[in-house]
């Protein structure tokens, strides 16, 4: 993976419906606002091999976007010309210190979703879905992530449920489509990962 600068890895690659680069970028910043155009991003879940956990984190509340909120293991964006796994990877090190992550796979490559307004900005993304094998604790940056822990999925299942939880958007809207797909369709099974 080549070393991206600071100016490339925060601009936000433009994409049609299909996800499919447009050629135009903007910053990551200035990008994300009431009428937000529809940018590439990912999620990532990333799963604890010994009991099958899954790692959530706590957006920190210096985040311009859905500050505060709990969500998945991590989410980013590529930078323009990086491999959606590449990114995954980059953001993993930078956001939770977890740059070994293990059987990286993309689970929903076409997993599309446009947010309410939170405080007048709209996200707009085509956000591949990953999951990846950690055997290990995060050491998260705090000015990334305002906290973490490992759940089982039906733990997880009844966070997202719950109306005071403080939850992302996105990793409800997820939620929905991940329990039929493998591994999170086997999570809690005696014998799953053995």
């Amino acid at each position: 993976m080549d070393t991206m600068t600071e100016t490339e890895s925060e601009r936000v690659v433009f994409v049609t419906e299909d996800g499919v680069p447009t050629g135009e970028t903007g910053p990551k910043l200035a990008s994300h606002h009431a009428e937000t155009r529809l940018h590439l991003a990912f999620s990532c879940y990333v799963l604890r091999r010994s009991d099958q956990a899954l790692l959530i984190t706590q957006r920190a509340q210096d985040k311009k976007v859905w500050p505060g909120v709990w969500t998945n293991s991590v989410c980013g964006h590529p930078a323009p010309g990086e491999a959606l796994e590449d990114a995954v990877r980059r953001r993993a090190a930078y956001e939770i210190g977890l740059p070994e992550l293990a059987d990286l796979r993309c689970v929903l490559p076409s997993y599309r979703y446009r947010t309410p307004p939170f405080e007048g900005i709209v996200e707009n993304e085509f956000c591949p879905v990953f999951v990846a094998w950690a055997d290990r604790d995060p050491e998260p940056n705090p000015a990334e992530v305002g906290g973490w822990r490992w759940v089982s999925w039906a733990d997880y299942a009844q966070l997202l449920q719950d109306p005071g939880a403080g939850v992302s958007y996105w990793a409800k809207d997820q939620y929905a489509q991940l329990k039929a797909e493998e591994p999170f369709s086997l999570l809690g099974q005696q014998n799953f990962g053995a």
